[in-house]
This record gives C-alpha cells, sequence and structure tokens, in this order.
C-alpha cells in the first residue's frame, strides 16, 4: 500500500472521530491548497502523458510553492527515478506518487519528535527566539493558553526590555491566560530572566515561557546576548532552556529560511513554530525548511483564535494540501 492510501484511511478514520485538528488544517492551509493543487490538477489535465514539458512546469510550480529551490531539485531527480523505476506514463497515476514523495522529503527515515521536552525536576523553561513582527508574543499568548489548558501553572517573561511596549504586550497576555509574569522595561534582559526564574522556581511553576529581543540585523550582538541569557537560565535550572523555539511567519517565504539559518548559527534551535500559514499561499515553506535547515517543526499557526496554533502533525499538513485530490 503506498502512503497515498494510507493517507486516505488516515483521513477517514481522522473524520470518523470528527477531529477538529483536521478542519483546522483543511482550513488553515486554503490559500496553499487553492494555489498549489488547483495548478497542479490543471498540469494534469494539459498533459496527460508524463514528458518533459511536464516536468519542467511541474518544478516551476514547486517552487512557486516556496518549498525552496534546493529541495525541489532534489525532489524532482527522485520523483523522475520512480517514473523511470515504475514506467509511469499517465500523469495522474504521478499524481499518489508526488504526494509520496513530498511526505518523504519531511520524513526522510527519521522519527521527528514535535513533543516539547519537559523538565521533570522543576520548570520547563522554553526560550522563543525571532525577528520582531512575526508574531513572536502572539504565540507566546497562544502556547501559555495551551499549558494552562493542560492544567499547567505557566509564567511568561518578557526579555525583550528595550523594545517600546513589548513588556507591556506580554503582560496583557499573561493576564488573559491567567499566567504569572515578570518583566520590567529598560534594563538588561538577563538580570530580568534571572529574577523572573527565580519566581518561576519559588511559586513552583511548571512552564516558563522567556520572550527576547529579535534584533538580527547585529547578529553579533543578538549573539552575545542569547548566551548571556542562555548561562543565565542555566545556572538557575540546570540543563535549561529545555526548548528554544524559533517564531518565522510563515509569509515571508525563502526570507524565512535565511532567518532561521542566521539564528542556527547563534542558538542551539530545537523547533521552529511557523506562524501566519493561513494567510500565505507559500505553505510548501514547511517541507523546504526540514530540508534546508533541518529543524523540526513543533507548531503551526493556522487562524487568529487561541485554538488555532496546532502541534504540527505531517500527515493531516498533507492532507490539508491534498484534500482535493482524495
Amino acid at each position: 500500500m503506498g502512503l497515498f492510501d494510507k493517507f486516505k484511511k488516515i483521513v477517514a478514520k481522522a473524520k470518523e472521530e470528527n477531529k477538529e485538528s483536521l478542519d483546522i488544517y483543511e482550513k488553515g492551509l486554503q490559500k496553499t491548497r487553492e494555489e498549489f493543487v488547483s495548478k497542479l490538477s490543471l498540469l494534469g489535465i494539459k498533459y496527460t502523458r508524463v514528458n518533459n514539458e511536464y516536468f519542467e512546469e511541474l518544478e516551476d510550480l514547486l517552487i512557486s510553492a516556496d518549498i525552496g529551490v534546493n529541495t525541489v531539485f532534489k525532489f524532482m531527480e527522485k520523483l523522475k527515478d520512480r517514473v523511470k523505476k515504475e514506467n509511469i506514463l499517465d500523469t495522474q497515476n504521478l499524481m499518489e506518487v508526488i504526494v509520496d514523495e513530498l511526505f518523504i522529503i519531511y520524513v526522510n527515515n527519521e522519527s521527528l519528535s514535535t513533543k516539547i521536552a519537559r523538565n521533570e525536576n522543576g520548570p520547563t523553561i522554553i526560550l522563543m527566539v525571532g525577528v520582531n513582527g512575526v508574531g513572536k508574543t502572539t504565540t507566546i499568548g497562544k502556547l501559555g493558553f495551551q499549558f494552562k489548558n493542560m492544567g499547567k501553572k505557566v509564567m511568561m517573561i518578557a526579555g525583550d526590555t528595550f523594545r517600546a511596549g513589548a513588556v507591556a504586550q506580554l503582560k496583557i497576555w499573561a493576564e488573559k491566560t491567567d499566567s504569572l509574569f515578570y518583566g520590567k522595561d529598560n534594563i538588561d534582559p538577563a538580570s530580568v530572566i534571572f529574577d523572573g526564574l527565580e519566581k518561576a522556581k519559588n511559586e513552583n511553576v511548571d512552564i516558563v515561557l522567556i520572550d527576547t529581543a529579535g534584533r538580527l540585523q547585529n547578529k553579533v550582538n543578538l549573539m552575545k546576548e542569547l548566551e548571556k541569557i542562555n548561562k543565565v537560565i542555566e545556572r538557575i535550572i540546570p540543563k535549561a532552556p529545555h526548548e528554544t523555539l524559533l517564531v518565522i511567519d510563515a509569509g515571508t517565504g525563502q526570507n524565512g529560511i535565511m532567518q532561521a539559518k542566521a539564528f542556527k548559527e547563534i542558538t542551539n534551535i530545537t523547533g521552529i513554530v511557523l506562524t501566519k500559514l493561513d494567510g500565505t499561499a507559500k505553505g510548501g515553506i514547511v517541507l523546504a525548511i526540514k530540508e534546508e535547515v533541518d529543524i523540526p517543526v513543533k507548531f503551526i499557526g493556522l487562524g487568529e483564535k487561541m485554538t488555532d496554533l496546532q502541534t504540527f502533525d505531517i500527515e493531516e499538513y498533507i492532507y490539508g494540501l491534498f484534500k482535493d485530490m482524495m
């Protein structure tokens, strides 16, 4: 049984169980699906037989979905190899192979975990990084909401101390989600985080979400700041932070890939949060990030509501993209 048939079974089962997340993926990836899959279907009508012209147009289509040039080139090589080995002549039959190979790009024979690493002996520390304007503070609010719904005691620490309004903005999210808060304006971020973590330990907090500055223009300064923050965190909570999540706006496409590469150079990124995926037709960036940066996507933002930040699921993502073909 091919992956395509497995997806059909997974989707049928999820629908039977009335799985809410499946609907969120379906709605959230609508723009990408309409742009990408409709063009893919038209390509299958234009070319009924597999030939070089079909492959050329398919390559352009994949690049336009922001899957990434390098990823697309590797994908096309594998696809052509399978077409030759399996003697696929009909473009409609090739559709299922395309879905298979896109799934394989992400999984790549690895067991990818989207689970958040937890600290069994005290608070779990999650450090949030990313450039300004990507939805970092909002993401912290949505994550806080999720953890609160799991019955966890949450604290938010405002480590973006010099940007106007950043501390106040995070405080509002803490109040909205009934989370504890610690923050001060215009002082050294590391000292704020130090005091906040001491408070978190005293208050027996389960999850600490730490906001940081997003000034990537001067990587050296940001690297020094993050190094200092990491040292302070580890001094208070050994082996922390347990997660460093990079927040990227999906709509920025390849610029988001460049951000991931830049942050990977200056700190240890354990996972990626892709925001605003519902507002772009560039949903293929999920595949590009995994292939080009090799960091797992742990959460995706598929709407404005608190519940629209979803734990990333590759099968539901593929369904969201290819629902109209199933």
